[in-house]
């Protein structure tokens, strides 16, 4: 097996982030961070991802890496991650969600009250719109159960990454869909893009 140099630093990821960790760290010329994702399917299944960052760093560590960290935020597990990364000593990104620090945690904190009804949707679930949500919801089928599904919501938000004419379209192919209003925000990589760099020089999060 392939031991890790001992400079490498490893990013354990959501799959939801792959491209945009890459970007980062083609952006600031990184080449000593390394990926290793979970599948972007433990995002409704926050239950199960404190065990899958447990079983992913231990595998991690056997590789040889010293200096690892989680790109994840505390995504619905209750704590229960911190608990996982307390044992382990390693660090993950600021915040509940990849939705705060995609806008940054103080523009988050301004704006979480009023978007209590926003249906979040960043450049991933906009590629993935049709898998995540319209299939797995029958919503091709039956396009009349949107409005039941999405009740409780007041607006399509798009966190964008890019700038990406053709998945904006999708953002308010989505909006429309839902019959929801529609707002967008030009987030860029927000609170990512810095936590990787420091996460790269040895300082963690």
């Amino acid at each position: 097996m392939e031991r890790a140099s001992p400079q490498k630093v490893l990013v354990i990821a959501c799959g939801m982030l792959a491209r945009e960790v890459l970007a980062v760290k083609e952006r600031l010329g990184l080449a000593h961070l390394d990926l290793t994702c979970l599948p972007a399917e433990l995002h409704f299944h926050p239950d199960r991802i404190p065990a899958a960052i447990d079983r992913a760093i231990k595998k991690a560590k056997a590789e040889g890496y010293d200096d690892i960290f989680i790109g994840y935020a505390d995504c619905g597990t209750g704590g229960l991650l911190d608990r996982v990364l307390e044992k382990h000593g390693v660090a993950r990104m600021a915040g509940p969600h990849c939705f705060a620090f995609y806008q940054g945690e103080a523009a988050f904190a301004a704006v979480a009250d009023a978007d209590i009804t926003a249906f979040y949707m960043t450049d991933f679930l906009c590629r993935q719109f049709d898998a995540f949500f319209v299939k797995p919801l029958g919503l091709d089928r039956h396009p009349e159960l949107a409005k039941d599904f999405f009740a409780n919501y007041e607006k399509v938000v798009y966190l964008a990454q890019t700038d990406d004419p053709e998945l904006e379209k999708v953002a308010i192919r989505a909006a429309t869909m839902l019959g929801l209003a529609y707002e967008k925000r030009v987030t860029a990589y927000g609170d990512l893009e810095p936590a990787l760099k420091r996460a790269a020089a040895g300082d963690g999060a």
